[in-house]
C-alpha cells in the first residue's frame, strides 16, 4: 500500500515539477548562450557579460524569491476554495514587483556614473559591462511582472505555460543576441553588451506571452485576473512581504555564499578558481531537479493546507523527500561515474580537470542533504512558514558552512589547510545542518497544524 501511495504522489509531483525543471534549465541555457556568443567576439566581451551577469543575477533572484510567496498564497486560497481572493493577492504582488523593477532602473541610473569612476577595470571591459547592465535593466519590470503571472498560474497547478514560454524566450534570445552583438539589419554592433538588450526584449516578450495566456486560458476562468482592478492595499502588501522577504533573503544567503567562496579562493590561483567554478556550475544544474520538485511541493502542500487536509499535506512532504532522495542517488552516481568527462566539457587543461573532478566527488555527497533541505523548505513555504527558513539558512550557510570552510580551507587549527576542499566540506556541513533543522522545523509545523485543525 505504501509503495502504491509513493508512486501515486510521485506521479502527481513530477507532473507539476517537470515543466518547472525544463523552464529552469532553459533560463540557465539563455545565460550560457549569452556567454558563448559574446565569447565569439572577444575574451573582453565574454568577461563583460560574465561580470555584469554576476551583478544582475543576485538582484533579480532576490525579487524572484520575494514573488515566490504568491504561489504559496494562491495554492492555499485555491485549496480553501477562496478563489475571489486570488486576483487581489496577485495584484498586490504585482505592485511590489513592478515597484522593485522601477527602483532597479532608478538606482542604476543614479549610481552607475559614481560607481564607474571608482572601480578599477580595463576601460573596454568596464564600458561593455555598464552598457550590458544599462540595457538589461530596462527589462527588469517586464521580468518582474512575468514572475507574478507565472506564480499565479503555478499556484493554481498550471506549470506547463512556464515551460512553453521559456522555450519561446530561448528561441528569441539566440537570434536577438546575434542581431545586436554583430549589428545586423542596419543596427549598430554592440558586442557583448548586445546580450543585455536581447535579454531585456526577451523579458518583455515572456511577460506579454504570459499575459495573453492568462487572458485567454480556459483553465484559469475560475480565477480571472482581469475582472476587477485592485489598487495597492498596504495591509495585503505587508502580509505578502512578511512571507516573501524571508524567501528572498534565504536565496540571497545561499547565492552570496558561493560568490564569497569564489573570492576567498582567488589567492590560490586561476586553476583552483576555474575548478571550483566548474564544480559549482555543474552542481547548480543538478540542483535544478530537487529545486523544481520543491516548487511543486509548495503548490501541493499549500493546496492541502488551504483545504484543511493536514494529513494529506504531511503525506506529500514524506513522499516528496523520499522521491528527492531517490533522485539524489541517481544524480550523485552519475556525477561520480562521469565526473572527469563532465569536467572535460568545460576545459581542456588537465590540472583543472583533475581538481574539478575531485571537487565533484564532494559535490555528489551533498546532493542528499541538498535534496532534503530544499524540499523541506518548499514544504514550509506551502505552510507559509518562511521566517524559519530565513533563520535556519543564515545560520547553516554562513555561521556553520562558511566557518567550517574558513577553518579547514585557510587555517591549520584542526588539520593543515586544505584549500578548496575545506570550503567544499564546509558546503556539505552547512547543507547537512540546514537539512536537519528544516526537517525538524517541518515536523513541528505539521504537528502544530494538525493539533489546531
Amino acid at each position: 500500500m505504501h509503495l502504491e501511495l509513493f508512486f501515486s504522489y510521485s506521479k502527481k509531483l513530477m507532473k507539476l515539477a517537470y515543466p518547472i525543471l525544463i523552464a529552469q534549465l532553459i533560463q540557465n541555457l539563455m545565460g550560457f548562450a549569452d556567454t558563448v556568443m559574446a565569447g565569439r567576439v572577444s575574451a573582453t566581451d565574454m568577461a563583460a557579460v560574465a561580470v555584469a551577469s554576476s551583478i544582475w543575477l543576485p538582484l533579480i533572484l532576490t525579487i524572484y524569491g520575494l514573488v515566490m510567496a504568491l504561489a504559496a498564497i494562491v495554492s492555499q486560497y485555491a485549496g480553501a476554495n477562496e478563489h475571489h481572493k486570488i486576483a487581489k493577492a496577485s495584484y498586490q504582488t504585482a505592485w511590489i514587483a513592478l515597484t522593485l523593477g522601477i527602483v532597479l532602473i532608478l538606482l542604476f541610473n543614479l549610481l552607475s556614473p559614481t560607481i564607474s569612476e571608482r572601480i578599477t577595470l580595463e576601460h573596454d571591459l568596464k564600458t561593455l559591462m555598464f552598457d550590458y547592465l544599462g540595457y538589461i535593466i530596462w527589462g527588469g519590470p517586464g521580468f518582474c511582472l512575468y514572475l507574478v503571472l507565472r506564480h499565479y498560474s503555478e499556484g493554481l497547478s498550471h506549470t506547463k505555460p512556464t515551460m512553453i514560454i521559456s522555450i519561446i524566450g530561448l528561441l528569441i534570445n539566440i537570434p536577438a543576441n546575434y542581431i545586436f552583438i554583430y549589428g545586423e539589419f542596419g543596427l549598430p554592433a554592440l558586442g557583448g553588451a548586445g546580450c543585455g538588450l536581447a535579454t531585456a526584449i526577451v523579458y518583455w516578450v515572456m511577460f506579454g506571452a504570459m499575459l495573453i495566456y492568462c487572458l485567454v486560458s480556459k483553465v484559469l476562468k475560475q480565477t480571472p485576473l482581469f475582472k476587477q482592478f485592485y489598487w495597492p492595499d498596504w495591509q495585503e502588501i505587508k502580509y505578502i512581504l512578511s512571507i516573501g522577504v524571508p524567501i528572498a533573503l534565504s536565496l540571497l544567503f545561499e547565492v552570496s555564499l558561493f560568490s564569497v567562496v569564489a573570492i576567498l579562493l582567488a589567492p590560490f590561483g586561476a586553476e583552483v578558481v576555474a575548478s571550483h567554478q566548474i564544480a559549482i556550475n555543474f552542481s547548480g544544474l543538478v540542483f535544478m531537479v530537487p529545486l523544481s520538485l520543491a516548487m511543486a511541493v509548495t503548490i501541493q502542500v499549500g493546496f492541502a493546507v488551504g483545504n484543511n487536509n493536514h494529513s494529506e499535506a504531511k503525506a506529500i512532504c514524506l513522499y516528496s523527500v523520499m522521491l528527492g532522495l531517490i533522485i539524489a542517488v541517481v544524480t550523485a552516481a552519475l556525477s561520480l561515474i562521469f565526473r572527469t568527462e563532465i569536467a572535460s566539457i568545460y576545459t581542456t587543461e588537465s590540472a583543472v580537470i583533475e581538481l574539478a573532478a575531485s571537487l565533484m566527488f564532494l559535490a555528489a555527497l551533498f546532493q542528499f542533504s541538498d535534496a532534503i533541505q530544499v524540499i523541506s523548505a518548499g514544504a514550509l513555504r506551502g505552510y507559509k512558514d518562511t521566517k524559519a527558513i530565513l533563520y535556519i539558512t543564515f545560520c547553516s550557510y554562513w555561521l556553520v558552512g562558511l566557518s567550517v570552510g574558513l577553518i579547514l580551507g585557510l587555517t591549520d587549527w584542526l588539520i593543515p589547510a586544505i584549500g578548496p576542499y575545506g570550503f567544499w566540506i564546509g558546503f556539505i556541513s552547512g547543507l547537512t545542518v540546514a537539512a536537519i533543522l528544516l526537517a525538524w522545523r517541518l515536523k513541528i509545523v505539521q504537528t502544530r497544524s494538525m493539533v489546531n485543525a
